[in-house]
């Protein structure tokens, strides 16, 4: 029973995420209980609880950080503003290890039912975690991590390249146990309804997605392991359409609801950045009302096109005598969808691999394709002259590239921030209101709590890493 109180009950603690497990004589005794659970029973609480997590973070924290949207009015901090409070991180730890449990709980169900797919999907799963975790922070505890049980509660904290070692080889491994001609059986999943192929697609557009944000540092030997990816689709398929990608559909039927108990807290006190629309707006892009309102003029009344405010201004709210365009409520009113991975990122990993010289294919065909699907994803249909804008057409360099990856990236959790800090790209302006000296943060502080009650790691972590700071750079980005 334990098992399964953890996959509703389970909540983050100091030790990093392990659960508070009490025993009641009574059920562990009631006949018509069951003390063991299937595989199955973890993967949509999983599903659900990490993505709408996820996609609640792009809004609270990634759309101010990479300059999309902001609090309005905002006289003074706030994280568009850089200012990055030390207990920022604290719910992206907590709800990380919290999922992290269940998970390892995941495996264990699979490797004892001696299902090999339920096992593939538990390690997948993992390594997405992982890295959303690590590349927030850099060194965690993984090894001794959610050992709890075993009476692991101080665990030590592993560097950012253990972790990447050991969930690369995860994925490697996933990879090969996949059965294509046996079912999953334990329940249909709300994310591929029990399709073992695009899990297993799924499994290998991450291992894309990871192997590209450690490529900066030589010793991975990235760029050789993602074009042996890219190259043999037989045994490492990929996502192939837009149909194909990881896109949870949030229906808004019990217990599948929006992170958004009320739509309108998405558009209360919010503006537009204006870096973000003026992208938009110059590449005359078709995604504007999906993403935004239009502006408005002073009356409130006659629409000015679209707008924004700068992130980081300097001066009072007064400065604006327009009111400037603000989220689209739709994209948070049920039915909606949160954005895990999808087959517009895996093409922008192949642009960018041609492009480098890496793989033999057209890096503009790749760049097209990426672009196109970034639309498709959220309704829209390219325009036939899209690319006959030169704001559009691709370039050769990466920074047009980038650019259209980050608004390829709207709304799926980290990665907007993830990848400026692995390329630099877009160049985001640099405003007199800003803090920290104008610079974006690259990580998180780890959480008080760790600080007191896991001292002796922590301190060890610290030493390693220079200091517990929003700017000391991790492992991939050295």
């Amino acid at each position: 029973m334990r098992n399964i109180q953890k996959i509703f009950v389970a909540f983050a603690v100091f030790f990093v995420g392990q659960s508070c497990i009490h025993d009641f004589e009574e059920v562990n005794t009631d006949p018509n209980r069951i003390d063991r659970i299937s595989p199955g029973t973890l993967l949509n609480p999983i599903l659900y609880g990490v993505s709408s997590f996820n996609t609640s973070r792009a809004d609270a924290f990634t759309f101010q950080i990479m300059q999309v949207a902001l609090p309005f009015p905002s006289a003074t901090g706030g994280l568009h503003r850089y200012d990055v409070s030390e207990a920022a991180g604290n719910s992206t730890w907590n709800t990380y290890y919290r999922w992290l449990i269940n998970i390892k709980e995941m495996k264990e169900a699979a490797i004892n039912a001696e299902d090999p797919n339920y096992e593939a999907v538990a390690l997948t799963l993992n390594a997405w975690v992982y890295s959303l975790l690590s590349d927030s922070f850099g060194d965690v505890p993984f090894e001794e991590a959610s050992r709890g049980e075993e009476g692991i509660f101080r665990p030590k904290f592993n560097t950012q390249q253990e972790v990447y070692t050991a969930i690369l080889s995860d994925l490697e491994r996933a990879n090969s146990l996949y059965d294509l001609g046996r079912n999953m059986i334990y329940g249909e999943d709300i994310l591929f309804q029990n399709d073992v192929a695009r899990w297993q697609k799924f499994t290998n557009s991450l291992h894309l997605r990871l192997l590209l944000r450690v490529s900066n540092r030589t010793e991975t030997n990235a760029f050789s392991r993602m074009a042996a990816i890219v190259q043999n689709p037989e045994t490492y398929p990929v996502f192939n359409s837009t149909q194909e990608s990881a896109i949870l559909k949030i229906t808004g039927v019990n217990p599948n609801l929006s992170p958004w108990g009320r739509a309108i807290d998405f558009t209360t006190f919010r503006a537009m950045s204006a870096f973000f629309i003026d992208r938009l707006n110059e590449l005359d892009d078709p995604r504007r009302p999906v993403f935004a309102t239009e502006a408005r003029d002073p009356d409130g009344q006659t629409t000015i096109g679209y707008k924004g405010i700068p992130s980081g201004y300097a001066t009072g709210d007064s400065e604006f005598n327009f009111s400037p365009s603000n989220h689209n409520i739709a994209l948070v009113q049920v039915p909606m969808i949160s954005l895990i991975l999808t087959y517009a990122e895996v093409e922008f990993i192949k642009a960018e691999l041609a492009l480098k010289g890496h793989i033999s294919s057209d890096p503009e065909t790749h760049y097209n394709t990426a672009v196109e699907a970034a639309m498709e994803q959220w309704g829209v249909d390219i325009p036939e002259t899209y690319f006959e804008n030169t704001a559009a057409a691709f370039d050769g360099t990466l920074e047009k590239l980038m650019l259209q990856k980050y608004l390829g990236l709207y709304f799926n959790d980290y990665q907007q921030w993830f990848e400026y800090r692995r390329t630099g790209y877009p160049v985001l302006p640099k405003n007199a209101g800003m803090l920290n000296d104008q610079l974006v943060p690259v990580r998180f502080r780890y959480p008080v709590d760790v600080q007191i009650n896991n001292t002796e790691n922590y301190n060890e972590a610290v030493a390693r890493i220079g200091t517990d700071d929003i700017n000391t750079k991790v492992w991939w980005e050295e």
